[in-house]
């Protein structure tokens, strides 16, 4: 790995997203880098401000609907695209999503632990709550703090380096277009492929699960609601 591309899906939730945008341009990172928001289809007013922050802060702003009419999520696009470009680059692909953020030497870290790892396809750092306590989606962690370990369960994309050795043995295009989110797919194939996903549970984030999507909050506070309208809707395809 030459380079770490660090990317953010945005959709509105601004605050947060600005939240996340604010921590990693102030990461602390020796290699280097680039820093990519896709924007999926903000509102104009949200657009707007990412467009002001692309200027404060010195990332790459790409608005989704200047590429396609699909409506939102894209986040099946956006990884193809940024898988592509990793690859290009001999780079490691660095996806954080906007209701997360990371500590300074969070991805600097990520990159380090991972490269010597040779078996790694994928390495995450574990979410936790503003108490500091892990919470969704690596519940299944709990008892395990301040340590890495290999798992055979999924890995989340809330805060995950996907390693160019992985990268290149599976191509996205092969990805379920009908499904919403992909990371379980992706991190299942890593384990096919021969790789182990590594889980850091030494290197914690703050997650603030959903803010880009409050339906989603239903899960927790009236799940009978939450599944019905994901059923009926489609919402959320896995």
């Amino acid at each position: 790995m030459k380079k770490m591309n660090i990317i953010t899906p945005v959709k509105d939730s601004i605050e947060l997203t600005l939240q996340t945008i604010k921590a990693i341009t102030a990461s602390q990172l020796s290699v280097p880098f680039s820093y990519t928001v896709y924007n999926d289809f903000s509102t104009p007013e949200n657009t707007e401000l990412l467009k002001e922050a692309s200027g404060t802060y010195g990332f790459t702003l790409v608005n989704i609907a200047d590429i396609t009419d699909h409506p939102s999520p894209n986040y099946l696009l956006i990884l193809q695209m940024a898988q592509k470009e990793a690859i290009q680059e001999n780079a490691a692909l660095i996806i954080v999503e906007s209701d997360v953020t990371v500590a300074p030497d969070t991805l600097q870290k990520l990159f380090d632990e991972s490269a010597i790892r040779k078996d790694c396809g994928i390495a995450a750092a574990v979410t936790v709550d503003s108490q500091g306590a892990i919470n969704y989606p690596y519940l299944y962690a709990k008892g395990k703090e301040n340590s890495v370990f290999s798992t055979r369960k999924h890995v989340s994309f809330c805060c995950s380096l996907l390693k160019p050795d992985f990268l290149n043995k599976y191509s996205f295009e092969e990805l379920n277009p009908e499904k919403s989110w992909h990371d379980v797919t992706i991190s299942h194939k890593s384990l096919q492929l021969g790789f182990n996903n590594y889980l850091f549970t030494t290197l914690p984030v703050l997650h603030q699960p959903h803010s880009s999507r409050p339906w989603k909050q239903l899960k927790y506070t009236n799940p009978l609601k939450y599944y019905w309208i994901k059923w009926t809707k489609g919402y959320d395809k896995i």
